[in-house]
């Protein structure tokens, strides 16, 4: 598909304003015991952390953060080679300790549990039985936001110029192995936990998280299908085949390859390249805007740090929510809708209309050259009407419990979506990745597309004519890619709670 190959071209330009999650590793985790994963992260984290102005005057957000959540940190698989430390799966519960249904919610591509704290907050206050578990991949745990969470000033705008110190590719060489398998058993984990609590286990995602939502589905587990650990599937504007492009060949995942995300290391290049680290997207900048998302959360009318995120003053909301408003973001379609930036004088973004040109929304793409007037900053104006509060969505960003998203992304896990597509019955990769199990799909899939996002319900029914899925679609109006779980509206929650709730027993 041409409009699924585009949607993911440099997709970390989409997300260049990434948060965090507060259980760091050491430099050096190797000597760290098996028995401290079993150790949950509990509330006293929250014991200096300030969540920014609007949770102070809003008494909206007092009612969606009275939800109860945590972070459990349990023994995920057994890697040879990684810290013992980091063979973990992880997950934020919201909700009861006890519920009477578990959604499992996998983040999508360069993204951590923090984008579904709003989501799944607004799913537990329409049915206070069920729980949502917002799920961190493994490299979550490799950052350190000791800083990042505090509210000294002078410190946050140091790192949004410098960032925090980043771990060499020398030291992380073990993320070689950290690919879908490795991916899906860590959330088999968790899913297994959650069938003990009850029988009423779903599985979704969002973008790249609804991709492996369906490969769990298709996989086997020495001899089991994945489909049957769960009642059914949510894709969140993304499905199965999202990240694919051309099936690759033997040499090109041995070697090296391209995917509709640019180049990519093969096997042999991922202890050089363990993780993503490019011009749009790498640790560094994903710490600066950690730093840049705190800011525009406690003062976010102060003057951004000059030498940060943008080339031009700009207010500490507008310094974050330009780089990802639909309007001025480098790929329109990955972004959200949250308002538009004052006092700027703008000119059409040309490059972001090319690469955006088969999605809504490209056609008025905006690059801001400075201030209209230059004794004052580029300030933010919130449209009340766009789907998504900026101060809401720039507090969510980082909390002491979740990150909006990952930092050291692994090369291995995009290297085996492009290799598994759909799918791997009759390929070569049939015996390394067994995704053998997507047709027929004996599970519901219940497919949430955002009208100027990068799927389509047209692309929901395809796949479930090729998995011969019992299929129920949505689209959320108005909405960009990221806004489908952070939207101040409640009405994807509601379509899943409706979807859900006939399914469970």
């Amino acid at each position: 598909m041409k409009r699924r190959a585009l949607l993911t071209l440099l997709l970390a330009a989409a997300l260049t304003a990434p948060a965090t999650a507060q259980d760091s590793v050491p430099a050096d985790p190797a000597g760290d015991a098996e028995a401290s994963l079993t150790d949950d992260l509990t509330d006293d984290l929250n014991a200096d952390f300030d969540p920014g102005v609007l949770a102070a005057t809003d008494p909206a957000q007092r009612t969606l953060d009275a939800v109860p959540a945590r972070r459990v940190v349990r023994p995920g698989l057994t890697v040879p080679g990684t810290p013992s430390r980091l063979n973990a799966s992880v997950t934020v519960r919201y909700g009861p300790d006890t519920p009477s249904a578990v959604l499992l919610l996998m983040p999508g591509y360069l993204g951590g549990a923090g984008s579904f704290d709003r989501l799944a907050r607004q799913i537990v206050l329409l049915n206070p039985r069920w729980a949502v578990w917002a799920v961190d991949r493994r490299s979550n745990l490799l950052e350190d936001h000791t800083a990042l969470l505090g509210r000294d000033v002078p410190t946050l705008q140091r790192l949004v110029r410098a960032g925090v110190d980043v771990r060499a590719p020398a030291s992380l060489t073990f993320m070689k192995d950290w690919g879908l398998d490795t991916t899906l058993r860590d959330w088999r984990a968790a899913v297994l936990e959650a069938r003990k609590l009850t029988p009423n286990v779903f599985l979704g995602g969002h973008s790249m998280g609804g991709t492996l939502a369906g490969l769990y589905a298709a996989y086997d587990f020495g001899g089991a299908a994945g489909e049957r650990d769960v009642r059914g599937l949510i894709m969140l504007d993304g499905l199965p085949g999202l990240m694919s492009g051309p099936p690759l060949t033997p040499d090109e995942y041995a070697q090296a390859a391209r995917n509709p995300l640019g180049p990519l290391p093969g096997l042999n290049g991922l202890t050089r390249d363990p993780y993503v680290d490019s011009v749009v997207f790498s640790p560094k900048l994903a710490s600066r805007a950690a730093a840049q998302a705190r800011l525009a959360a406690l003062a976010p009318d102060a003057p951004a740090p000059t030498g940060g995120l943008t080339p031009y003053p700009a207010t500490n909301l507008a310094a974050a929510m330009t780089q990802l408003e639909q309007r001025y973001a480098l790929l329109p379609f990955l972004a959200l809708r949250t308002g538009r930036a004052t006092n700027a004088s703008e000119a059409p973004n040309l490059g972001a209309r090319l690469l955006g040109a088969a999605f809504p929304g490209a056609g008025d793409a905006r690059w801001i050259i400075g201030p209209q007037d230059p004794v004052r900053p580029v300030g933010w104006e919130t449209d009340p009407a766009a789907p998504t509060n900026p101060q809401d969505f720039a507090r969510r960003f980082l909390t002491p419990l979740s990150d909006y998203s990952e930092w050291y992304f692994p090369n291995r896990l995009t290297l085996d979506l492009a290799a598994a597509r759909t799918g791997t019955r009759g390929t070569p990769f049939e015996q390394t990745l067994p995704v053998w199990h997507g047709r027929p799909l004996r599970v519901p899939v219940l497919g949430i597309a955002a009208a100027r996002g990068v799927t389509s319900e047209a692309q929901y029914r395809e796949y479930a004519a090729a998995t011969q899925a019992a299929l129920t679609t949505r689209t959320l109006p108005g909405a960009a890619h990221l806004d489908i779980t952070v939207a101040r509206g409640d009405q994807v929650a509601r379509w899943i709670t409706g979807w859900m709730q006939p399914l469970t027993r």
